[in-house]
């Protein structure tokens, strides 16, 4: 088992299924002779040629719409999106083509691609690069949305999304890139729909997804050592949702707090938080705590930028407060 970064394991998952499945082609904005922006696609132009990486104009629309055309006679592309802030130049090609084809042309046609993109914000890159606007896309019957928060999950999601026949929106975030973890070296291909418990605990769930699971998992540590236990989620996929799972938690433990990168309203949690209500109210001690980014344009400077992201410090705070609202003993 190899302890490796989170861009290693999406480089040596890529070039692995490159050399298995000569369909699979990458395309985008300087992925090849620039080794990509992130290099996760660092030497692959050399080993496997123009052919199957494939630089592109600054062009979105285009070459996302290219990729649609070639998912449909029979390729699997993997784009890769330089920012997911990006992604709205060629919103038409993902909503209203990938995601329909299927069901407009009745089964007839599909479109097996798989569109990489980073997001998120503590890099100082602007309001316009450092958004997560993955709702937008979890909205939408047809296309799948997945977000690892591991290397290991980075591995999975990403040999099931390449497998899948469906569209995948593969979800990375900036600040994980060079964050370490165990890979086993036969690690299957994850069950994509399927969230999972990475801490077990009965006293509160915290539920996050991408770099707000790896958050997540550290508040639970931290209090553990003051005697909480803490159940952890990391959604993993955002469509399809993993409602039995987050039900299941909470039933069991009677409170939950959901941490997310994107704005609180109509965020990714208000959807968890509902699907909560539906199948544990009953069940509920206190009402389901969000902690989420502040809802303004994403400040450049490092200290505003830093206090408009959720954080270790946020999460933890509203814990507490979830616990001390159910009179909790510390």
């Amino acid at each position: 088992m190899a302890v490796i970064t989170y861009r290693q394991a999406l480089h040596d998952t890529l070039r692995e299924e490159m050399l298995s499945d000569e369909n699979v082609f990458l395309i985008g904005e300087e992925i090849g002779v620039f080794e990509g922006s992130y290099k996760i696609t660092a030497g692959l132009l050399e080993e496997f040629g123009e052919k199957r990486v494939r630089d592109t104009p600054i062009a979105e629309e285009g070459f996302v719409g290219a990729a649609v055309g070639a998912a449909m006679l029979g390729l699997r592309p993997v784009v890769e999106l330089m920012t997911i802030n990006f992604s709205l130049l060629a919103l038409d090609q993902i909503v209203n083509h990938a995601a329909k084809i299927y069901g407009m042309f009745g089964g007839q046609s599909n479109a097996p691609m798989v569109l990489r993109t980073p997001g998120g914000g503590g890099q100082q890159l602007g309001a316009t690069h450092s958004q997560n606007i993955e709702l937008y896309y979890a909205f939408v019957p047809g296309l799948k949305v997945v977000a690892p928060s591991t290397p290991a999950d980075a591995r999975a999601l990403l040999k099931a999304s390449l497998a899948d026949n469906d569209p995948v929106l593969f979800l990375e975030n900036l600040a994980l890139y060079n964050t370490k973890g165990e890979v086993p070296d036969d690690l299957p291909p994850a069950e994509i729909g399927k969230a999972g418990v990475t801490r077990t605990g009965s006293d509160i769930t915290i539920i996050g997804y991408s770099r707000m699971a790896t958050v997540a998992t550290q508040v639970a540590d931290q209090l553990g050592e003051d005697g909480i236990s803490a159940e952890v989620i990391d959604l993993r996929s955002l469509r399809p949702l993993d409602r039995e799972t987050l039900v299941e938690s909470v039933r069991k433990t009677g409170c939950a707090v959901i941490a997310e990168d994107d704005w609180l309203t109509y965020g990714i949690g208000a959807e968890i938080a509902a699907s909560i209500s539906d199948g544990a109210f009953d069940y509920l001690d206190a009402p389901v705590r969000r902690v989420a980014a502040a809802e303004v344009p994403l400040p450049y400077a490092k200290p505003l930028e830093r206090a408009a992201l959720p954080s270790a410090e946020s999460l933890h705070a509203a814990v507490r407060q979830t616990l001390d609202a159910v009179g909790h003993r510390r």
